[in-house]
């Protein structure tokens, strides 16, 4: 393996370790009582000043229009409060292991959204990809033994919301575009609103969460998932324009190994054979449903360049 290749895996590794270990940190955030509005509240303004650190980096400044407020709005919504909150409050109840499983079926999710809006054709391995997926899940909501308590099951189709969510949006936007944004424009611009929707959502439910003090564990997991996340997109945006969508989309298993190797090490979780078995399932499933490559386009990190990018690679 030369030096390229091995610094590009390597990145890999580091990008599927850092989002992998969002879901135990969301865990630690939500285990004192905060709640959902209060922590998208916060996570969307510690993106706001990373994401608005970049934006004068690459000396863009965020371009108001019409259709660009439509795309800020959805990616808002679809993209970050409603995931969130069902995420937030579904780990509550759901061991972040299996939160970190179930990520892996938004690309098979994806599949059958992008047949019902043209963006894909119908390829049979990408079925047997989705057939795999659903399998995992039955394996998760049948058997007895799957949960250590099955009165949390209920929470298993709350957690889904968000893999739904991500699924039509990255196809919504590769259908209909992001009015000549690139990924960090838009990714900016939808943080500035989930701020403010927070604030009046967390204000008005009586969860916002006060920021002085005294800090904890939750307050610091906030930090550390919140920033995370943002370093990990834009490199994932970064590694998709320098080694094509494939290789990028390989992220996804290291997210969900990493999620639950850190769910082990860090919560002391501990999963039936029956989670095992369905892991198995869906990562092979993934391994069905894998994007087909597409041309690389313009660096989108270098100051003072335009570049587009398809938001779901």
């Amino acid at each position: 393996m030369n030096r390229e290749k091995l610094f590009l895996f390597t990145v890999l590794i580091a990008m599927g370790a850092g989002w992998g270990a969002t879901q135990p940190l969301s865990k630690v955030a939500v285990s004192e009582g905060y709640r959902f509005f209060g922590l998208i509240f916060w996570q969307s303004v510690i993106g706001c000043l990373v994401l608005g650190a970049l934006q004068v980096y690459r000396r863009k400044p965020l371009r108001i229009t019409r259709a660009g407020i439509i795309v800020f709005l959805f990616v808002s919504l679809v993209g970050t409060v409603i995931p969130n909150a069902t995420s937030y409050e579904a780990i509550r109840h759901l061991p972040a292991g299996l939160t970190s499983m179930l990520l892996a079926l938004i690309p098979m999710v994806a599949f059958p959204v992008a047949l019902a809006l043209g963006n894909e054709r119908f390829q049979f391995n990408r079925l047997i990809g989705l057939g795999l997926g659903l399998a995992g899940v039955l394996l998760i909501v049948g058997p007895e033994a799957s949960l250590p308590e099955r009165a949390v099951i209920v929470f298993v189709p709350l957690s889904l919301v968000s893999v739904l969510c991500y699924a039509f949006e990255g196809n919504v936007l590769a259908r209909w575009g992001t009015a000549d944004m690139d990924p960090i424009e838009v990714l900016f611009g939808a943080t500035v609103l989930s701020a403010a929707f927070g604030l009046v959502l967390a204000v008005g439910t009586g969860q916002f969460i006060d920021p002085r003090g005294p800090w904890g564990a939750p307050d610091a997991a906030l930090i550390a998932t919140s920033t995370i996340s943002i370093v990990v997109y834009t490199t994932y945006v970064w590694m998709v324009v320098r080694a094509g969508p494939v290789f990028a989309g390989q992220v996804s298993y290291l997210v969900t190994g990493f999620g639950v190797l850190w769910s082990i090490l860090f919560l002391g979780e501990t999963y039936s054979g029956w989670l095992w078995a369905a892991l198995g399932l869906m990562l092979l499933g993934l391994f069905f449903v894998q994007p087909r490559p597409r041309a690389p386009q313009a660096p989108l990190l270098a100051p003072g360049k335009d570049a587009k990018l398809t938001p779901n690679g």
